[in-house]
């Protein structure tokens, strides 16, 4: 006969400690998700960073904006004024040509002239009224900001740097310079070609 199964036949110690209990696998579960709290505050901080830089971005076009359009408001006639300069030099040229010998001969001759220099000084009165100043250092000392030395001049009586002939006149417009005036200075500059060490230019971009 067959001998009966043991009732109480124990479970191989493997078997019994199969599962582990439910608890302990929803703590690993819990363990290795990300905290949503934590990942709600980095996005909030990440787009706070971003509305920060378009709001600085914005801020600074508009400062540009506005420049521009103080700019074209305060330099906007220069362009017309550059272009003017040149007529107002013809009109200048011609009434140097004429003596005053010839202006006394020659009535027609003096009452042309005398047009002629009112004509100049309408256009010089309607540049000043826009901010544009005449440049005619004649006896002055020479500027690296307004002036341009053309040559040297020996035996003036004049102290060395001293701007002895204006060949041409300059203008200012505001703080801007327009076109420099050109000018002989009395030798003995030695800076008369040369900008000391250090010198900025005058902003020319009117």
């Amino acid at each position: 006969m067959n001998a009966e199964p043991k009732k109480d036949e124990e479970l191989p110690k493997d078997e019994a400690a199969v599962d582990q209990p439910e608890d302990a696998q929803a703590a690993d579960g819990a363990e290795a998700e990300p905290d949503p709290l934590e990942a709600l505050q980095a996005e909030n901080a990440e787009l706070k960073d971003r509305l920060m830089r378009a709001l600085a971005e914005v801020e600074n076009v508009r400062r540009r904006a506005d420049k521009d359009r103080q700019d074209a408001a305060k330099y906007g006639p220069s362009g017309l004024a550059k272009e003017l300069l040149g007529a107002i030099d013809n009109l200048g040229r011609a009434v140097q040509a004429v003596s005053e010998e010839e202006r006394d001969a020659n009535p027609a001759m003096k009452n042309l002239v005398v047009g002629v220099e009112m004509t100049e000084k309408q256009f010089l009165e309607a540049l000043e009224r826009f901010q544009i100043k005449r440049i005619d250092p004649l006896g002055e000392k020479f500027s690296y900001e307004q002036h341009q030395a053309m040559s040297e001049a020996t035996d003036t009586g004049h102290p060395a740097g001293t701007v002895v002939q204006v060949l041409q006149a300059g203008y200012m417009m505001h703080d801007r310079l327009l076109r420099p005036a050109m000018v002989v200075v009395a030798k003995g500059d030695p800076a008369g070609k040369t900008p000391p060490e250090g010198h900025e230019p005058l902003d020319t971009t009117a």
